[in-house]
């Protein structure tokens, strides 16, 4: 038995760009083999990147496979192990991984566990395989299996029956906060129950409104950690296997982050994953001078920088002199561009053209709606001229009870915060200033009351519950799928718990046609959560 090295390709793959990818797999092979690995592992599908959705089932996909596997074929001396589709001659379609050496393809596995739960789909697609992979290479058992399959016991025991001593296990696991560090404490458990070394590489960067952190690491059969790679960085990482000792080396361990600097760093990722992909220049968001446009700023200059980021302070007759100052403060703080732009002759037009309609009805709702309108027309004009995408800034609580405008605040093509409670938006907001060495959002905008200032002397908490109740029963109803009366039970009020749950089930309409954005939690306002918009569902049971 020989020494050998691994190498994690720790890899961001353009979906649907097969000869791309392919191209960047090369030259990760090739700085592989510069640092002496023997084998290298893609995560899951990486020819053709992870969620393919219907690119599935383009007729054209087979011929895309053998263009992206005759680009591998050219590396040499060292053995590639990726995924890709295999689309066999019998009409049947795997999500499937190959193990190349020199070209020559020596061996195929086929997916055995296709996940269909929360953001996956991958039985509307796939057929399921039935068969291990098992190879020997330098004097070592290694078999292969495909993200789902390590988390079904049955299929990793019959692995390890196999007498296999690695499994090389390759993956596109999205992220939700905490997940990367439930995937390592799993993972360390199976391994030594099994007695089975696992060498976990997993897929990195967003991907519409999915992000994914990477995190590979390598567990010895003793459920030690040997290597870990960092969150949220594309790169490679290098495993060693000591023979005579037959354990993997100690190599890199980088901690998991602290819940707030994974969610501010996936946040990033994502941000710029889904701008610079869809071929935008750059960005441009309204600057409200509260605390959501503060944070999402702050995350859009970091994802494709100051330079590529465009805000615009849009004051009305409500608009306190303050928000204004605070507006200009953090745009100077981080070098965007930033502009001012008066919305009160646009909002007279549309009143003096309403009048006829109106009358002297009293004013409501429809007046700040028209308000938030205004800006939103501004926004997308400005995103028609200059090409840059508009950034919603709305939050997870926000969207979940309505508290937003179709056709105003809703505009933007990216809702950077749409899965992030304003809970979590104060102290995201506290975390970016933290690493700064002068803080970019000011402080008052964290400390003030938050307002969507659209009528004198506004808080949020005249329509709202105070945010910490709004977002305990938010989450009780939305991520833990509790009934009213159950969540009543957990002590709170239950009139404010019946509003809001009314306002959640009354909303959807908006959030059908609201901006997408990046999933952080295991229930976000996507893939997973799919609710009718007409029905007669009474809660309360």
């Amino acid at each position: 038995m020989n020494s050998f090295k691994i190498a994690l390709a720790q890899f961001s793959p353009h979906t649907g760009n097969l000869i791309s990818n392919a191209e960047k797999m090369l030259e990760q092979a090739n700085q592989a083999k510069k640092q002496n690995a023997d084998i290298i592992v893609f995560p899951e599908l990486s020819t053709l990147g992870y969620p393919a959705e219907d690119l599935l089932l383009r007729p054209s996909l087979s011929k895309r496979t053998q263009q992206a596997f005759d680009k591998l074929a050219e590396i040499k001396d060292i053995v590639l192990v990726f995924g890709f589709v295999n689309q066999t001659a019998d009409g049947q379609r795997y999500n499937a991984a190959a193990v190349m050496k020199d070209g020559q393809v020596l061996g195929i596995y086929n997916k055995q566990n296709l996940p269909n739960y929360s953001v996956f789909d991958e039985k509307r697609y796939f057929t399921e395989g039935h068969q291990h992979l098992v190879f020997e290479y330098l004097g070592h058992k290694f078999g292969v299996l495909i993200c789902e399959d390590v988390w079904a016991l049955p299929t990793v025991q019959q692995l390890a029956q196999l007498n296999v001593e690695t499994a090389l296990v390759l993956n596109a696991s999205p992220y939700e906060v905490g997940k990367p560090q439930h995937r390592i404490e799993t993972m360390s458990a199976l391994a030594k129950q099994m007695n089975l070394n696992l060498v976990y590489c997993n897929q990195v960067g967003g991907q519409d409104d999915l992000i994914f952190d990477g995190t590979s690491f390598v567990i010895s059969k003793d459920g030690e950690i040997a290597l870990q790679a960092p969150s949220f960085k594309e790169d490679l990482y290098i495993a060693e296997y000591d023979a005579g000792q037959k354990a993997f080396i100690k190599g890199a361990i980088t901690p998991v982050m602290g819940t707030m600097a994974e969610i501010y760093q996936s946040l990033v990722l994502a941000t710029r994953d889904y701008v610079q992909r869809s071929g935008f220049s750059g960005v441009i968001l309204g600057l409200s001078g509260g605390i959501d446009s503060a944070l999402t700023l702050a995350i859009a200059a970091d994802a494709i920088g100051a330079d590529k980021v465009q805000a615009v302070m849009m004051p009305y007759t409500y608009t306190a002199q303050i928000s204004v100052e605070d507006a200009a403060e953090q745009a100077k703080n981080m070098g965007v561009t930033f502009g001012i732009a008066e919305i009160n002759p646009i909002v007279s037009g549309f009143m003096q053209t309403l009048y006829p309609f109106f009358g002297n009805a009293p004013a409501d709702a429809t007046e700040e709606n028209l308000q938030a309108r205004s800006r939103g027309t501004l926004l997308m004009a400005l995103s028609n001229k200059f090409g840059n995408l508009v950034l919603s800034t709305g939050n997870k609580s926000e969207l979940s009870v309505g508290y937003c405008t179709l056709y105003g605040d809703m505009v933007g093509g990216y809702a950077v915060l749409k899965d992030v409670y304003k809970t979590i938006v104060f102290e995201l907001a506290k975390y970016r200033n933290s690493i700064s060495e002068t803080p970019v959002i000011p402080e008052r905008v964290i400390t003030r009351p938050p307002s969507a200032e659209l009528r004198p002397d506004q808080t949020d908490q005249d329509s709202l519950p105070a945010y910490d109740v709004l977002d305990a029963i938010l989450y009780a109803y939305i991520e833990e799928d509790m009934s009213q009366d159950d969540i009543i039970a957990k002590g709170f009020d239950a009139e404010v718990v019946a509003k809001v749950i009314r306002l959640v089930d009354f909303n959807e309409y908006k959030r059908r046609q609201g901006a997408i954005g990046p999933r952080i939690s295991s229930r976000a306002f996507s893939r997973e959560r799919r609710y009718p918009i007409v029905n007669g569902w009474k809660p309360g049971i």
